[in-house]
């Protein structure tokens, strides 16, 4: 008898590709947000999804983060000139906000249906992580403004503060009620894009009580030499990109219909003010399909044990059972792994390293703690920044000088002791990292979402 045959290998054998499993159906009960960081990620990344919520006489709703008035190369290429004017950059935010209204007009959704949040571009991150209550708000480095300055807008006036955003993207939950959230993806290189995962992932933990949990597709935008090759292919399909092969991310495929496609590509160049400096890049993702995933969720047992020694925090990793590790993107030369696990009270972080590298070995690792005990304004939010054998840790903007974390590095890999306490005793962390090595940076790790029970 011969022996059964994987079904993956007879789909190889037989000529076929593997491919990702079809995006859930729209229907006429769906209500649908699209949280864009700057006008033209909802084209680019979800063009089709509008296009069948339109169809299928769904709810749609799409809000965009910032105007995106902070790309001074797209400016010039438009506009012709170089300004620096405060009042050149809200135009710019302006005519982005038209090519928006437009393109979704295109697509079938009405401009009230629109919702522009006005934030500033390329600073929503920085808020995240730095500007929460008492103090000055977060002041734009071209535009020179600490409020939204767009009237007529949801948030006008409001400071460039963490908790203006966090409550706006709940006010629109709240008013809305989306069963289907489509937003940027945890591993975009793009700062916005990362932000506004991260805000939504904890305006949903506070409104956990007051409505469902909505599903959550994010869409990849931003990701190094991906996807190839540039320019409009309209016969080839978008797959994920090679960094993320053995990942954990559960992906998901909208197939377009010719005339979708088509019309995602109108769409697209309905954004004059980037596609003149950028069409070969945005018109890449007008493809015969759409790609949606997020990590798969991950659970961490905190034993309550006492604290590790460095002697035996390798041990841990080994003897720990499933679910108390969690191998996330390759980040040191395509090879390297992170891993955490929890005990005694730590926070413990492995990075492996693909070679020797000590003496100019670093890496910067954010963590961000949620506690539903706590408004999220007031927990800590880390940045550790590792440099051989010494370390620095910040939270916000202030740095911590007796912070009690331990740090190990040997040939293959930096070990790190995180006390949950430092972190405002979290029910869930949100965390990244980024490696480098005499003086190359490597890549960086989605952010994950790790549920401490």
């Amino acid at each position: 008898m011969l022996k059964k045959i994987p079904l993956l290998i007879i789909l190889l054998i037989a000529g076929y590709a593997y491919a990702e499993p079809a995006l859930e159906p729209i229907g006429r009960d769906d209500r649908i947000l699209i949280l864009a960081p700057h006008p033209d990620d909802e084209t680019i990344g979800c063009a089709g999804v509008i296009q069948r919520a339109v169809a299928a006489k769904a709810d749609i709703r799409i809000a965009y983060l910032t105007n995106g008035d902070h790309n001074q190369v797209a400016f010039i290429v438009f506009e012709k000139r170089l300004t620096f004017r405060k009042g050149e950059f809200i135009h710019m935010g302006e005519v982005r906000r038209s090519e928006a209204i437009k393109a979704m007009r295109l697509l079938g959704v009405s401009e009230k249906n629109l919702i522009f949040l006005c934030y500033p571009d390329f600073g929503t991150f920085t808020i995240f992580n730095q500007y929460w209550g008492e103090g000055r708000p977060f002041r734009s480095l071209l535009t020179r403004i600490d409020s939204v300055p767009y009237k007529e807008n949801l948030s006008f006036g409001a400071p460039y503060k963490g908790e203006s955003i966090l409550n706006d993207i709940k006010k629109i939950i709240l008013s809305y009620k989306p069963n289907k959230i489509f937003v940027s993806h945890p591993a975009d290189v793009n700062v916005d894009h990362k932000s506004l995962y991260l805000f939504l992932q904890v305006a949903l933990r506070d409104l956990k009580k007051e409505l469902p949990n909505p599903k959550i597709y994010p869409y990849l935008i931003h990701c190094v030499g991906w996807p190839k090759p540039r320019h409009y292919h309209p016969e080839l399909e978008l797959v994920p990109p090679k960094k993320f092969s053995g990942s954990q991310i559960n992906w998901s495929r909208l197939e377009l219909k010719p005339g979708e496609l088509e019309r995602k590509y109108q769409a697209t160049l309905c954004y004059k003010s980037q596609t003149q400096s950028s069409a070969f890049y945005l018109l890449a993702f007008a493809r015969k399909n759409e790609l949606f995933g997020d990590y798969a969720p991950v659970e961490i047992r905190n034993e309550n044990k006492e604290s590790a020694a460095f002697s035996g925090f390798s041990d841990i990793f080994t003897d720990m059972g499933a679910g108390q590790i969690i191998d996330v993107d390759e980040i040191v030369e395509g090879k390297g792994q992170v891993s955490y696990a929890v005990s005694g009270g730590d926070l413990l972080v492995r990075i492996d390293k693909s070679r020797e590298v000590n003496n100019r070995f670093g890496a910067m690792l954010y963590i961000f703690g949620y506690s539903r005990n706590k408004p999220f304004s007031q927990m800590p939010k880390l940045r550790i920044i590792t440099r051989h054998r010494s370390f620095k840790i910040f939270d916000g903007k202030a740095q911590l000088k007796e912070a009690r974390i331990g740090l190990q590095l040997s040939a293959k890999e930096l070990l790190l002791k995180v006390p949950l306490a430092l972190l405002g005793g979290p029910d869930f962390v949100m965390t990244s990292v980024k490696t480098h090595a005499a003086g190359l940076a490597f890549e960086t790790s989605g952010y994950r979402l790790i549920e401490i029970k």
